[in-house]
């Protein structure tokens, strides 16, 4: 078996560094994803309590104050119960394009 590659010592060093280049690169990605993973799911879990919550306030305020402060409670809830939901289902759908990526 005969490989056409030279055995320069020069050529080695550069396919070494050329490798160790492509790795760091791969990591460098790898960790901008989980990076950009833990940002969006945080965004959509503050992003469904507030607006849940503007939504219960302005039902209190133009339903002539008569529902507050339990229709901005109840609302509050039910976004943190929404927001806590969504959290987990994208939690889980980054964590299964991971398992791809692996394979």
């Amino acid at each position: 078996m005969t490989d056409d590659k030279p055995s320069d010592p020069e050529s080695l060093d550069a396919r070494i560094a050329a490798a160790k280049a492509a790795q760091a690169r791969s990591a460098g990605s790898a960790e901008q994803r989980s990076e950009n993973a833990g940002w969006a799911i945080g965004i959509e879990f503050v992003g469904a309590v507030l607006v849940s919550g503007f939504i219960g306030w302005l039902i209190d305020r133009y339903a002539g104050w008569h529902t507050s402060p339990w229709g901005m409670i109840i609302l509050l809830v039910l976004g943190f119960a929404a927001g806590t939901r969504r959290a987990m289902q994208t939690s889980a759908q980054f964590d299964a394009d991971a398992g791809d990526e692996k394979k």
